[in-house]
């Protein structure tokens, strides 16, 4: 494939869909941690038991097993909603059906959680509406035997042995404990740039109202899991992951950004392959690449020629990703407090409805921008404890309620009665305090985490 064909190409898996009439669908994950209420490890026989006695009971037909014959994935055939575990047996994962509406969405966790927890807490166990597992000290933290996940934590565990002029994490299993919230919802051609540029100044409120990844090794960051990525191998190529630190003016523009996304992994005679990324416009020019793959407790080296069919395996992580879908993943949220399930989905449903003002917004704001800084430096200001002194905190708050107001009224406009999803959010916008602020100044005052675990377990 040639760069003229590969841009092609490319043009057609990403900008064509969105090119198709809409229905405005929303597509939600919520990836949640299995505590081991007694403080040891979660039990991967609890884990895998009660989840099976969970599909059996509502009908959920096991899709995927792993090596050892356990099933990690499974989908109820009416609604279509997914269980899956990712990555580890440590964090349990719904994929709901695309809907019109959050409400059918939201009624279906609600059951599942109930269930599920039910279960699980006669085993001292429970899922809990928290970004980061509090085991994860403790926890065996292991990929899911599984070629796809065994090829990505060897991916992850490479920034071990490579070596890059930028700084790499000391959390390469973080798959294995970190848990997100992510939105998937259909765009169209002539708002897709607009819908980035927006969200992507959003960045930083959301930090402030979302926040829910907080691990006591690194206290004072409120959303580790944005370091997870961006300092892991996943971050080699930064136009992989994170915002967009230069906001596209076009389409021209932003396909411009994608020939320059890298491929990491592709598949070979049955083999999931990583390989050091490289960026796609340079990927069909390689005579050979030595890729890995994992196979009786070790990885392989394995060589092999660049092929048309391995544009399938571009994937980028984006906080605000456009797929092959015609969608937009939002992939920067926390999991949230049961609670609050729902409210980054409402969150970003909401605003897609009022982007110019959400534009007009931000245009004319000095509580954030303006002051030097890019939505991304902003965003990771944001991430931390301690506020930095040129950030007026009431004027943020006055602009989170701002936001949130906006927000409310895209949903009004839906006519689903979804604003309900919103209302525990003006209290963060308040006081400034995210989920993972809660958890972290209530830990350092004393308080146990037994207890904020099962108040984020409530629904």
């Amino acid at each position: 494939m040639n760069k003229e064909e590969l841009k092609k190409a490319l043009y057609e898996r990403y900008i064509v869909p969105t090119t198709t009439k809409k229905d405005n669908y929303i597509g939600i994950e919520i990836e949640m941690p299995v505590v081991n209420l007694t403080g040891k490890a979660t039990d991967f026989n609890v884990t895998r038991s009660v989840t099976k006695e969970f599909c059996e009971e509502y009908g959920f037909v096991p899709q995927g097993f792993d090596e050892n014959g356990y099933a990690y994935s499974a989908t109820e055939p009416v609604t279509g909603d997914n269980l899956s575990f990712d990555c580890s047996y440590n964090n349990l994962e719904f994929s709901f059906a695309k809907e019109k509406s959050l409400t059918p969405i939201s009624d279906r966790f609600k059951k599942y959680i109930d269930a599920l927890n039910s279960k699980l807490e006669k085993h001292e166990h429970l899922l809990t509406g928290m970004g980061i597992n509090p085991g994860y000290k403790v926890n065996e933290n292991v990929f899911l035997p599984v070629p796809r996940y065994q090829m990505l934590e060897g991916y992850l565990r490479r920034s071990e042995r490579w070596e890059y002029p930028m700084y790499f994490h000391k959390y390469p299993d973080f798959g294995a404990y970190a848990c997100a919230s992510q939105v998937q919802l259909d765009v169209t051609k002539d708002k897709l740039i607009q819908t980035i540029d927006a969200f992507s100044l959003l960045e930083p409120i959301k930090s402030i109202l979302f926040a829910n990844s907080w691990m006591d090794e690194e206290p004072d960051v409120l959303c580790i899991r944005d370091m997870f990525w961006e300092n892991s191998t996943h971050g080699i190529n930064p136009h992989n992951i994170g915002v967009f630190e230069k906001l596209p003016d076009d389409i021209d523009e932003l396909m411009e950004y994608i020939y320059r996304t890298s491929i990491f992994c592709t598949e070979r005679n049955g083999h999931y392959l990583h390989f050091h990324p490289i960026p796609i416009i340079e990927y069909f020019s390689q005579q050979e690449i030595i890729g890995e793959y994992y196979e009786d407790g070790q990885y392989h080296p394995y060589r092999f020629k660049p092929g048309d069919s391995d544009l399938q395996f571009l994937r980028t992580y984006k906080f605000e990703d456009l797929t092959f879908r015609g969608t937009i993943e939002y992939r920067s949220g926390c999991c949230q407090p049961f609670s609050d399930a729902m409210s980054v989905a409402a969150f970003h449903v909401g605003l897609s409805e009022v982007l110019d003002e959400v534009t007009e917004l931000f245009k004319n704001d000095n509580v954030l921008y303006h002051h030097g800084y890019t939505s991304g430096e902003l965003r990771k200001i944001m991430n931390r404890r301690i506020l930095p002194d040129f950030i007026d905190k009431e004027a943020l708050k006055v602009l989170c309620r701002e936001v949130l107001v906006l927000a409310e009224k895209g949903l009004s406009k839906r006519g689903f009665g979804e604003e309900k999803y919103l209302a525990s959010i003006y209290e963060r916008a308040e006081t400034l305090i995210s989920p993972a602020r809660k958890l972290a100044d209530g830990i350092m005052s004393g308080q146990r985490m037994r207890d904020f675990i099962y108040e984020y377990a409530r629904v």
